[in-house]
């Protein structure tokens, strides 16, 4: 058995592009359009899996575009996807900065949640060991539900 991808419905190609690359910073391996089923499948991979993405021996996150609009509820039910990421206080800064809540932030030094347009929760773990808490982190709220 192994491990190919994770599915997510999305609303809007764009505005998912958009966190999905552009602020969380995964990347496009491959779109298909589907005339006949009038959707679109893209998926993504991390940088650091993007070589082995590219060889399919590395998991994908395949964002759904249905090109009939439905609506989509209770994206807390579908869990969330992980992503390890290098320094987690950049990252959620990074994310903040493009306009991204950080809906559980990094108090502990370790662990965040954030959620996608499409209000798919995503958990970014520090690489190694927890990081020191830190301002403004250690004294920020939780917003919202992750």
């Amino acid at each position: 058995m192994e491990y190919l991808h994770t599915m997510v419905r999305v609303n809007d190609i764009d505005k998912s592009l958009d966190f999905y690359c552009d602020k969380l910073g995964l990347v496009e391996i491959s779109r298909y359009d589907s005339e006949q089923g009038r959707f679109t499948l893209i998926f993504l991979a991390a940088p650091g899996d993007v070589e082995q993405a590219k060889a399919k021996r590395a998991p994908l996150v395949e964002l759904t575009y249905n090109w009939d609009p439905e609506e989509y509820t209770g994206g807390r039910n579908f869990g969330h996807l992980a992503y390890r990421v290098d320094d987690i206080y950049e990252t959620c800064q990074r994310l903040m900065d493009g306009g991204v809540t950080i809906n559980r932030p990094p108090r502990d030094g370790h662990m965040a949640f954030v959620r996608s347009p499409d209000n798919i929760s995503i958990e970014l773990l520090q690489q190694g060991d927890a990081l020191k808490p830190k301002e403004p982190w250690t004294s920020m709220s939780n917003t919202g539900g992750w």
